[in-house]
């Protein structure tokens, strides 16, 4: 586990408060914010513990992103309050993101420099010294798997050579909560994995990661406990497996072919607990799938898949199917 730490900050350079990584990482309560007449947070709250990897989820525009720039002090509440091991954020925004990393959805690492130059750069931003700097570099390049090619410029690496080290410039200053923006959009099935991996070790560190993802498989595997958005309202939380249990059917069988549809019409609903058709593939969902099976066996023109429900089931459940702008 991370040793906690407390020390002596000063706000705005007159107001003394505490940083303590022992307490809640993040806590935020009735957070809202509204643009142009319209809500896009409606009062959500959040705790993150320390060690812990916090999945925050929803559909495009259920309100992920202003809710980590209110989280990071980027943008301003119009009520409720946010803390970041204690200090007030956005008051001490500055403060606490001493001790947070930040891994953004797209890749903004500078193109001018190579790997090691963008490591060095970036620690200046928080006031650490050269030789602290030069003595964390390797080691960070080491941990994203480039450390034979820590003087190529940042244009001859590839896409998932610059996520790893966006995500090792992220360590730079040795946060106790780093968070991460759509990590693994992009990449391909072996970066991803990869990724992952170093995500785990940050976590058997005693490091707290906050993650927002498109991807249920990501959140599933990585996450101790999860929120899901939607039209900036919490609308379900607890762990991945929590939230399969309490709000989806334990078997999924996935129906697909040219007379999948005819077959749901006539057969689905009496053979599942609730069905819902999605292009060719009927999705039918039950406790018990033994006569749902049975059926399709004595039908060799239709095709399926017998699976344990997800969290992509639950997802799709609590926020619908239509797709989102």
């Amino acid at each position: 586990m991370r040793p906690s730490t407390r020390e002596k900050v000063l706000i705005d350079g007159t107001a003394l408060s505490y940083v303590d990584t022992s307490m809640a990482s993040l806590t935020a309560h009735a957070l809202r914010k509204s643009y142009g007449g319209r809500e896009v947070i409606a009062g959500i709250d959040l705790e993150l513990r320390p060690g812990e990897c916090f999945g925050l989820l929803g559909p495009n525009g259920a309100g992920k992103t202003t809710t980590l720039r209110l989280c990071l002090g980027l943008t301003e509440p119009d009520s409720g309050t946010i803390s970041v091991f204690g200090l007030p954020v956005p008051r001490a925004a500055r403060e606490a993101r001493a001790h947070v990393g930040v891994v953004p959805q797209i890749d903004n690492l500078d193109p001018d420099f190579t790997a090691r130059e963008n490591l060095l750069v970036y620690g200046r931003y928080f006031g650490m010294s050269d030789a602290r700097i030069a003595e964390r570099v390797p080691a960070l390049l080491e941990f994203a798997g480039l450390a034979n090619r820590a003087d190529d410029n940042i244009k001859a690496l590839s896409g998932g050579m610059k996520r790893r080290l966006t995500l090792a410039r992220a360590l730079i200053n040795d946060p106790a909560l780093i968070f991460l923006d759509e990590p693994t959009t992009g990449l391909d099935p072996q970066a991803r994995h990869l990724i992952w991996e170093r995500l785990r070790q940050l976590l058997a560190q005693g490091k707290t990661i906050f993650l927002t993802t498109h991807f249920m498989d990501e959140a599933e595997r990585l996450c101790h406990r999860l929120a899901i958005m939607d039209r900036g309202r919490v609308i379900a939380s607890g762990s991945p497996r929590e939230l399969i249990g309490a709000h989806i059917e334990p078997q999924v069988v996935e129906v697909f072919g040219d007379s999948a549809e005819a077959w749901a019409n006539a057969h689905g609903a009496s053979l599942s607990e609730r069905c819902e058709k999605t292009g060719d593939t009927t999705f039918c969902y039950a406790r018990n799938v033994g006569p749902l099976l049975q059926d399709l066996e004595a039908r060799p023109e239709l095709r399926y898949l017998h699976r344990p429900a997800n969290l992509e089931d639950v997802f799709l459940r609590l926020t619908g199917r239509d797709l989102r702008d």
